[in-house]
C-alpha cells in the first residue's frame, strides 16, 4: 500500500508542471491578446516615440508613454478595460535662445466597456478624459478634456485588424487655447511563428482648432515585434518607424517607436 501511494505522489508531481504548462498561454496567444486593446489582460506597455525634425530648429522630441492597462469585470457579461497614458516628455527648443524642456505631459484616461464574451467583431466604447498634469506649459494645454472613444477589431486567422478613434474637447481649465482634437489609430498585425509578428499601427491626429493645412498629421509605416519571456515574465517587444506623409508646417518628418510591454496573463 505504501508503494502505491508513492507511485500516486510521483505521478502527481510529474503531471503538475505539465498541467501548468498546458494551461499557460502560448506566445502566439499572448501576441494576439497584446494586440487587442480590450483583451482581459493586465499589461504595462512602455512606449517610446522619438519624433525627428520637429519645429523651426528641426530638433528631436522624445515621448515615453507609460500606459498601464487594467481590465475589471463589471458583471459576468461586461468588462471595463481601463487604459491610462502618462507621457514623460523631452521637448526641443522651438526658437533661438530657448532650452530643451523635460517633464510630464497631460494624462489621458480611457475606460472601454466591452463584452466579456466577444463575437467575431470585438468592440469597446467609453469616455476618454484628458487631465492637465503637465509640469510645464510647453508640455501640455492646462485644460481638462472629455470625449468619446471607440475601438473595433477582428482576429481572423493569423491577422489582428482594427481601429481606435476618439475626439476630445476642452471642458475647463486655465489654458488659453481650446482643445478639439481627433486621434485615429488603425492597426494591422500578422502573426508569425514563435511569437514573432509584423505590425503597422500609425497614429493619425487632427487639431480642429488649427488653421486649414496645419490640422492633420498622417504617418505611414510599420515594424516587427515578438513576444518572449525573461525568466517567468512574459514580455512583448516591438520596433517600428513611421514617415509623416501629411503634417503641420513645423511638424516632425518621421517617428521611431520602440515599445516594451510587460504582460500579466491570468
Amino acid at each position: 500500500m505504501k508503494d502505491f501511494w508513492l507511485v500516486v505522489v510521483g505521478v502527481v508531481v510529474l503531471l503538475d508542471p505539465l498541467a501548468a504548462a498546458a494551461q499557460a498561454p502560448s506566445k502566439e496567444d499572448l501576441a494576439r491578446a497584446a494586440q487587442n486593446p480590450v483583451a482581459s489582460l493586465i499589461s504595462l506597455p512602455l512606449q517610446n516615440n522619438t519624433n525627428f525634425n520637429l519645429g523651426p530648429l528641426e530638433g528631436s522630441q522624445n515621448i515615453l508613454n507609460v500606459q498601464p492597462v487594467w481590465p475589471v469585470a463589471v458583471t459576468e457579461d461586461w468588462n471595463l478595460i481601463t487604459r491610462t497614458i502618462l507621457p514623460v516628455m523631452s521637448q526641443p527648443a522651438l526658437a533661438p535662445g530657448q532650452e530643451r524642456i523635460a517633464g510630464l505631459g497631460d494624462l489621458n484616461f480611457t475606460g472601454f466597456l466591452s463584452p466579456s464574451t466577444p463575437g467575431r467583431l470585438i468592440w469597446g466604447a467609453g469616455p476618454s478624459v484628458l487631465i492637465p498634469t503637465a509640469t510645464d506649459d510647453a508640455l501640455g494645454s492646462d485644460k481638462w478634456g472629455l470625449g468619446p472613444s471607440v475601438v473595433l477589431l477582428a482576429m481572423p486567422g493569423k491577422w489582428v485588424v482594427g481601429t481606435l478613434i476618439n475626439n476630445i474637447w476642452s471642458v475647463g481649465g486655465a489654458g488659453e487655447n481650446n482643445i478639439n482634437s481627433l486621434l485615429w489609430q488603425y492597426f494591422i498585425n500578422y502573426n508569425l511563428t514563435y511569437g514573432w509578428y509584423l505590425t503597422s499601427a500609425p497614429i493619425l491626429t487632427a487639431n480642429w482648432e488649427a488653421e486649414s493645412g496645419n490640422q492633420w498629421t498622417v504617418p505611414f509605416g510599420g515594424g516587427v515585434g515578438k513576444v518572449f519571456k525573461v525568466g517567468k515574465q512574459a514580455m512583448n517587444g516591438q520596433v517600428s518607424a513611421y514617415h509623416n506623409v501629411e503634417k503641420p508646417e513645423f511638424g516632425p518628418d518621421w517617428q521611431l517607436r520602440v515599445q516594451l510591454q510587460f504582460l500579466f496573463p491570468k
